[in-house]
């Protein structure tokens, strides 16, 4: 059971959630009335006096008001002054004489102002020690659990501020990583136009027009949280057009194995396959002329997206694995990470001829 299954939990709620807090004080107030009543034997001395009219009933409610004068005073003075300031002995010493005093103030009140007014009078030494030995069996698991419950609230406090600078800190980081990706993408693109102009100006200028298409999508859609995966495809599409412009002997096919209407129902975070169809598009590159290409596949089955990406490459050239792919391969693996925790894989395979990443991703 994880902290999020154990904060929904009902009970725990009941014990720490501020919502609650009269009926929290309601049901103890009533709880210990009940049991009070129950074991009050065990605060008269030996012989069971009997008290005469409704000084029987003075004497419980004096003893049931003092109980919780001692609650109290623990839950809201000792607990957070000493023990959540780590002063456990100090704490302890104090929470023990607060049991203590209170038991004998009880003592000492039905003594003075309730004894005279029962059938039988007890008052040896030995009783005494018995009545305050016997409360302390009452008193002290009594107290305690005022602690145990202020323990649970500051643990489920504790917890929330560390999810939430946990979850700041993972957005913070998310960001910085799809920063470090876009620029580096479209430092490419630029790159491909400035020797297009050169060479081509009319391949330069097609290219110019799917640029635009291309900052349209990282202004409007890559800044969200999530995106359509229509929107994802037809990013992708428009990426491999512009290298098919740029290059006479590449071929790419992308194929979607899903229903045209799931597509349109279902999100993802932007750019998550960007970075491996750049690095397929830079170790497609055959500088022999020799025909190159990409094959991409997107699958939805069971809740799961599956993406795979094939691209050719050279006999001689020697593929990164993915520990040292460059950075772009590392900020998608952690962004991943980030993301899904364990709940992707990741398979990336290199053959003589074809390199090959297969990812998986609930959604």
């Amino acid at each position: 059971m994880d902290f999020q299954d154990i904060k929904n939990n009902q009970l725990i709620g009941l014990l720490v959630d501020s919502r609650y807090r009269l009926l929290r004080h309601l049901i103890l107030l009533l709880g210990f009335l009940l049991v009070l009543y129950n074991v009050r034997y065990i605060f008269k001395p030996l012989g069971d006096p009997e008290y005469l009219g409704v000084y029987e009933y003075y004497n419980f409610f004096t003893t049931y008001i003092l109980f919780f004068a001692m609650f109290y005073l623990n839950l809201y003075v000792l607990v957070p002054l000493f023990f959540f300031k780590g002063r456990y002995v100090l704490y302890v010493t104090l929470a023990i004489a607060v049991v203590i005093l209170g038991l004998v103030s009880i003592r000492y009140i039905s003594i003075i102002y309730f004894e005279p007014y029962t059938t039988v009078k007890l008052q040896t030494k030995a009783n005494e020690v018995r009545v305050i030995f016997a409360g302390s069996m009452l008193g002290f698991p009594f107290i305690f659990q005022g602690t145990t419950v202020k323990l649970i609230q500051r643990w489920i406090k504790d917890n929330e501020r560390i999810n939430e600078l946990k979850n700041l800190t993972i957005s913070m980081e998310l960001n910085e990583l799809k920063n470090q990706i876009n620029p580096h993408f479209l430092f490419n693109m630029l790159n491909n136009v400035n020797v297009l102009i050169k060479s081509n100006p009319e391949k330069a200028y097609l290219v110019n027009i799917k640029l635009s298409e291309f900052l349209r999508y990282q202004l409007y859609e890559n800044n969200e949280e999530k995106t359509l995966l229509t929107s994802e495809i037809n990013f992708l599409t428009n990426f491999l057009n512009l290298e098919k412009i740029r290059r006479d002997y590449f071929t790419f096919a992308l194929e979607t194995k899903t229903d045209e209407r799931n597509l349109n129902t279902i999100f993802l975070p932007p750019n998550l396959f960007t970075t491996f169809v750049e690095n397929a598009v830079k170790h497609s590159i055959d500088f022999t002329d020799n025909n190159t290409y990409i094959k991409i596949s997107i699958e939805i089955h069971n809740k799961k997206l599956h993406f795979s990406c094939v691209n050719s490459k050279s006999n001689d050239e020697l593929i990164p694995n993915a520990k040292n792919s460059g950075l772009g391969f590392v900020n998608i693996k952690r962004r991943l990470e980030l993301l899904y925790q364990n709940q992707y894989q990741l398979d990336v395979r290199t053959t003589e001829n074809e390199y090959t990443v297969n990812l998986t991703i609930p959604i």
